[in-house]
């Protein structure tokens, strides 16, 4: 498990050695495994833990490096699916099971993650579908939660694709506009870091403010 744990943080931090290599091994199917990663960590609630923001930014860099390898075009568009589809699926997912999945003795779940994200709506309302796309961990339970509370889908759906529309372009466009300065080069895991590390600080700075609130 160890190993495991090790090999995800050094793809996580060197996805600007990695991938070159699987685009080497797998040609175009690089395609179908970036949507596959996109989709299941947008998707699935028990694969919070896959790349998003650093994926997306590494694949736009890639594409002003190695335009040969990576189509801006093509991986946009592959994102933009792969996320609306995550999000959409994963609604149905919590809309039809969403109970059962929490109840359940396997504990497939976390209940603090669950209650994150059920938080995250209640001061944020129906935008907090667009919000989490750009927070690491709730990103993956919000549409879930959307689904338990029986959002009403149609107003769901136009948040969902607004959002992916918002998290592909920033990130994937970044990554196309900055990833060839020769300081981001030098420095991708650095920059790599800095992007996760962004993502997750409102999370963690809304844990702060529940802890505290907890003591007082």
């Amino acid at each position: 498990m160890e190993d495991i744990i090790l090999q995800f943080i050094d793809l996580v931090l060197h996805l600007d050695k990695h991938l070159p290599a699987i685009m080497e091994a797998y040609g175009h199917y690089i395609y179908a495994i970036l949507f596959t990663v996109v989709f299941c960590e947008t998707g699935l609630v028990v694969t919070p833990f896959l790349p998003g923001d650093s994926l997306l930014f590494a694949c736009g860099a890639l594409a002003a490096t190695a335009p040969e390898g990576m189509d801006i075009t093509t991986i946009t568009i592959i994102f933009l699916v792969s996320a609306i589809l995550g999000d959409a699926t994963n609604y149905h997912i919590g809309e039809k099971a969403g109970m059962a999945i929490i109840n359940s003795k396997r504990g497939i779940i976390k209940p603090e993650h669950i209650q994150k994200a059920h938080e995250f709506y209640e001061k944020h309302g129906h935008k907090a579908i667009v919000l989490a796309r750009f927070m690491p961990i709730v990103r993956t339970f919000a549409p879930f939660v959307a689904g338990i509370g029986k959002m009403h889908y149609a107003t769901f759906a136009r948040y969902n694709v607004l959002g992916a529309c918002i998290w592909v372009t920033l990130f994937v466009g970044g990554g196309y506009f900055f990833g060839n300065i020769p300081f981001v080069k030098q420095n991708f895991p650095i920059v790599t870091m800095s992007i996760i590390v962004l993502s997750v600080m409102p999370v963690v700075v809304e844990f702060v403010k529940a802890h505290m609130k907890k003591e007082k």
